[in-house]
């Protein structure tokens, strides 16, 4: 009887972290910070306080906090970094389900080809075979803007 009391008390303790705040709200709101730590002024990154804030990045969009070390916010427009960095993350998405694939998984017609290498024997194999030349050619389709 303990034991069950015990994982429900902890089961609404972790749900209690999802649920929308009550109680006082007017509080919340006014809550500020103790100390804030600022080098030189409003001018510095948030996130990297030795660095001067970039000018484009302002905080308009979600999660920007001035992190843009090489300046690129400086040369594109964000739309485009924005959209590029969708493109990229969904890609990475993409290779690694394919990396778990080929572990768990070889499709019948590879076997002329592979003989059932797992990621690392059929990276290799791939290279003495050329065939990452058209992943790169396909990769690189995918990075022209239509």
């Amino acid at each position: 009887e303990m034991i069950r009391l015990a994982l429900l008390s902890a089961i609404l303790a972790s749900a209690s972290a999802f649920a929308p705040m009550s109680g006082l709200p007017s509080l919340a709101r006014s809550a500020k910070p103790a100390m804030s730590v600022k080098m030189q002024g409003s001018d510095m990154s948030a996130s990297v306080p030795f660095l001067k804030r970039p000018v484009n990045l302002d905080g308009s969009l979600a999660g920007d906090v001035g992190f843009d070390p090489l300046g690129f916010s400086d040369v594109f427009d964000l739309r485009v970094l924005r959209e590029a960095e969708l493109k990229h993350g969904r890609i990475c998405m993409l290779a690694a389900t394919g990396a778990i694939v080929q572990d768990l998984y070889t499709f019948p017609f590879m076997s002329k080809w592979y003989s059932g290498e797992k990621m690392w024997g059929l990276h290799e194999a791939s290279i003495k075979s050329g065939a990452l030349w058209q992943v790169l050619f396909f990769i690189g389709l995918l990075e022209i803007p239509f």
